[in-house]
């Protein structure tokens, strides 16, 4: 049967399916519990919540399932003591003077301290381990071989996100159970740590098949991966299972703003594009009016997370007044093939679909 592969046999899973761990609120208790329940694996993106809200987010989607689910943290990036004041100034200046935003925004982006300290990682690591969740995921970077090794001793398998085979076999060197492998397709932000955002940009079916060969680990396969034909393909590629974000977005369980979930429905025809604009780190977006005005920006641009904070009032006004041009809209390249359903219905869908596209071969 196509639904048993390593990766299910490893982490308890009826089928294949991993809905990715959308930070921001998008990955709701209620969209965890419903895939998990249908037999993939749901994923809380945890990565901007702190140590309380990530234990009652998974206390309370323990009480929706009793089937196994992950909880996904950003590893934070690299102190840096020096930042460079006129490029933070200079960014200021422009956020407070776009078109059609309120001078009172403006006013708070110019006001801005830089305070922009991290929840503490290790704070958050210990609610994984107090909580003894069962599968641990982690984007931007890679855990101290000792830490994995102390995460596995207590039964949670760790996984890690890479971009390129070097990637991939750092995170195997590192130990981890499985990796997710990223093509340039995918939606919201590159999970790349040691290659440059242009040489990272490697597609999934040009990138599945060359880490495959390399590992001896599990391999997820994520981007652009919206139906059973995905599904399909990336196995074929030699993945043992799959992560999907964009295509959850939709989902009546997901928690992301109305016109944000209309804006992924009616991608067709958009430009889907690479930009650091919203938060200093490349991401996939579907194109809008902020995302635009930036790319007339002549200066540098503050890194993250600094670029984040300074961009947070203006995002926080348009998902109130309900702007989707200013919202960051993560999107994969293939959200033209996004439908709406409840997360059930569409994991039924992708079984089924899966189902059919391999036996369409046989």
């Amino acid at each position: 049967m196509w639904n048993d592969t390593k990766i299910t046999r490893q982490l308890g899973m009826r089928y294949p399916i991993i809905q990715a761990p959308m930070a921001g609120g998008l990955s709701t208790p209620q969209l965890v519990a419903a895939v998990s329940n249908c037999g993939g694996l749901g994923f809380l993106g945890a990565g901007y919540m702190k140590p309380p809200a990530i234990r009652e987010a998974v206390q309370e989607i323990r009480q929706l399932t009793k089937f196994p689910f992950g909880v996904n943290l950003f590893i934070p990036p690299k102190r840096n003591n020096t930042v460079d004041m006129s490029a933070v100034n200079s960014m200021k200046q422009h956020l407070s003077s776009l078109k059609n935003i309120p001078h009172e925004i403006g006013k708070e982006i110019l006001e801005l301290s830089l305070n922009t300290s991290q929840i503490d990682f290790s704070d958050q690591l210990s609610i994984i381990v107090e909580e003894h969740v069962p599968i641990f995921s982690f984007t931007f970077g890679t855990l101290p071989s000792q830490d994995i090794e102390n995460l596995k001793s207590r039964n949670i398998h760790v996984m890690g996100t890479a971009t390129t085979v070097a990637e991939a076999l750092a995170l195997e060197m590192a130990g981890v159970s499985a990796v997710v492998v990223q093509g340039a397709e995918a939606g919201g932000h590159r999970g790349s740590f040691l290659e440059s955002d242009d040489s990272s940009l490697v597609g999934l079916m040009a990138l599945v098949p060359q880490v495959v060969d390399q590992l001896k680990i599990p391999v997820i396969a994520s981007g652009g991966i919206m139906d059973g034909r995905g599904i399909a393909a990336a196995l074929a590629l030699g993945a043992s299972g799959v992560q999907m974000g964009t295509a959850f977005i939709p989902s009546r369980e997901c928690g992301a703003h109305p016109q944000y979930k209309e804006a992924v429905l009616k991608s067709h025809g958009q430009k889907n594009v690479l930009t650091s604009a919203f938060s200093g780190k490349p991401a996939r977006i579907i194109q809008n009016t902020f995302a635009v005005s930036m790319q007339q920006y002549q200066g540098s641009l503050p890194p993250y997370p600094l670029q984040n904070a300074l961009t947070t009032p203006i995002r926080n006004w348009a998902a109130k007044h309900t702007l989707p041009d200013f919202m960051s809209l993560w999107a994969g390249q293939a959200s033209p093939l996004s439908r709406e359903s409840g997360a059930a219905d569409l994991m039924v869908a992708l079984i089924e679909e899966t189902s059919k596209a391999l036996e369409s071969f046989r």
